[in-house]
């Protein structure tokens, strides 16, 4: 016997949870490599399969003032500009703006980040940084995640990651795909 097709309320449903939970998960993470690379693992990526941080080559963004004083930097402080596509197991799950305080870092995650395609989060992960949210926004294609296709930008989060004592390392504007909600 044949089994039945899931009906469209029931896809609906589960894409819709699946969106709820990610999304659930990333505002509570330290870090959303370490979120995305659990996500990648629970929904079928293969095992010892990582994160990897695509550089997009692009022209340097300063951060707005708004976003000096979030990073509590003096006028003069340094500012470095990271933009990436974060894949996983060859799809793209997102694409993030970083810009991060090099200073507050060591030498070792700055040659990292400006040699490797090793994500954020994880370079700083020995940093124990914790999140702070500052808006997550839901997309037009998040609104009915069960027909977006795999590049369909579904919502975006902005945030600063902070070291232990308080001091920001960086903000991130990440806009999350489609890709994220693949299984398999």
């Amino acid at each position: 016997m044949a089994t039945p097709l899931p009906d469209r309320a029931s896809i609906v449903d589960e894409a819709a949870g699946r969106l709820r939970d990610l999304c659930d998960r990333l505002v509570a993470g330290p870090s959303a490599t370490a979120v995305l690379e659990a996500w990648c693992r629970e929904h079928g990526a293969s095992p010892g399969t990582h994160l990897v941080a695509d550089i997009v080559p692009c022209p340097d963004r300063p951060p707005s003032s708004a976003q000096r004083e979030r990073l509590e930097l003096p006028r003069d402080g340094l500012v470095r500009y990271r933009r990436v596509r974060l894949t996983c197991a060859g799809r793209v799950l997102s694409e993030a703006e970083n810009w991060y305080v090099p200073s507050r870092l060591t030498a070792a995650m700055n040659h990292l980040l400006d040699t490797s395609e090793v994500p954020f989060g994880r370079v700083v992960h020995d940093l124990a940084p914790a999140r702070r949210n500052l808006g997550l926004r839901l997309l037009p294609a998040g609104r009915d995640p069960a027909t977006a296709g795999p590049d369909a930008p579904l919502f975006a989060i902005e945030a600063l990651l902070l070291r232990h004592d308080g001091l920001p390392l960086c903000e991130v504007a990440e806009i999350y795909t489609g890709a994220v909600l693949a299984q398999g």
